[in-house]
């Protein structure tokens, strides 16, 4: 076993004869080991540290004495109990003879069937009546009645179909016609030929000017003045038909949201 301690001193001989006397023994039987030298420490050296050292001895072991051992009393054995002669078995008793099983009792006679009832005939469905909206008459459209022109109407709408026969050339067209047609309202040229859908232009734009400038040629200076319109290929048909239906549409919808609607620019023909 050994036993040791840690001891300082002033310098290593110092710490090791305070280990020995630590330890309750002289100098020279114990053993040690240096750990530290005496040497300056702490902030800017100003601290003197201790030297440090080990000091150990080694002691023989302790053997424990051995305990004498004890008997142990045994235990007294208890008398044994006498054992009783078992008991005969009785003899199994006969099992009752089984009794007859007891017949079912006959079925309860069956339900009648029960009769369908009768099913009632289904209620009519009501059906509402919905009043049809009577849609207004249509206008009947008006007739245009050709009629004969007199010597100064004539005379002025030459002046106008020349015109439009010089513009139309201008424009690079050929092999058409531009034939008058006399109404009670109105006179038109009617233009036919090839090629002569280009003279509508967009929305009839191009077809409105060149109306507009014949119409000032066949008024111009002193007379009765005349209305005078250009058509192409039933184009102011069509474009009749086409303001119609939406004028109703948009006032389905004027009617629908309350709400004012505004319509395209048209020329003073187109709105009338």
């Amino acid at each position: 076993m050994i036993k040791e301690i840690i001891a300082t001193g002033v310098d290593a001989n110092a710490a090791i004869e305070s280990g020995a006397l630590l330890l309750g023994l002289p100098r020279e039987e114990v053993q040690f080991e240096i750990i530290d030298l005496p040497r300056k420490g702490g902030f800017l050296g100003l601290k003197k540290l201790p030297a440090k050292v080990r000091v150990w001895v080694e002691l023989p072991d302790e053997k424990p004495a051995r305990a004498e051992k004890t008997e142990k009393p045994r235990r007294q054995e208890a008398p044994k109990k006498e054992q009783k002669p078992a008991a005969p078995k009785a003899e199994r008793s006969e099992k009752p003879a089984r009794t007859e099983k007891t017949e079912k009792p006959a079925p309860k006679a069956e339900k009648a069937e029960k009769q369908p009832k009768a099913e009632r005939p289904p209620r009519p469905e009501k059906v509402e009546k919905v009043e049809k909206a009577e849609k207004p008459a249509a206008e009947p459209k008006p007739v245009l009645v050709e009629v004969e022109p007199t010597e100064e109407v004539r005379a002025k709408v030459e002046k106008a179909a020349a015109y439009v026969t010089e513009i139309l050339g201008a424009m690079g067209l050929s092999n058409f016609t531009v034939t008058p047609r006399y109404y009670e309202e109105n006179v038109r040229l009617q233009l036919t030929g090839e090629q002569i859908g280009s003279v509508i232009g967009r929305r009839g734009e191009t077809l409105d000017a060149i109306q507009y400038l014949a119409s000032l040629v066949a008024n111009r200076g002193e007379g009765e003045y005349i209305r005078l319109s250009i058509d192409s290929g039933n184009y102011r048909e069509k474009r009749a038909r086409t303001l119609e239906a939406l004028a109703h549409k948009l006032a389905n919808q004027a009617v629908r949201t309350g709400r004012s609607v505004t319509l395209e620019p048209m020329n003073p023909y187109e709105r009338r």
